[in-house]
């Protein structure tokens, strides 16, 4: 969207931080936290871990192919 939001320089700063999103993200039932943070974890874990981000790229390709199969005509 054209938007850039910065994260922490440090490994490890990225990681705990990633991994809180995530944690936090599955009491989304509660006021103020939100399933929304369990992607976005995932997309900061998939910056410095490699199983993360492998299937955060196959996720990419699927819904790439997905998008491109629904706007053909037919």
């Amino acid at each position: 969207m054209g938007k850039r939001i910065p994260i922490p320089r440090s490994r490890l700063a990225r990681i705990g931080g990633g991994c809180l999103l995530v944690v936090l993200g599955l009491f989304g039932f509660l006021p103020v936290l939100g399933f929304w943070m369990i992607p976005l974890g995932l997309l900061i874990l998939s910056y410095d871990i490699a199983s993360v981000r492998r299937q955060r790229r196959k996720a990419a390709v699927w819904w790439n192919r997905r998008r491109d199969g629904k706007q053909r005509p037919g």
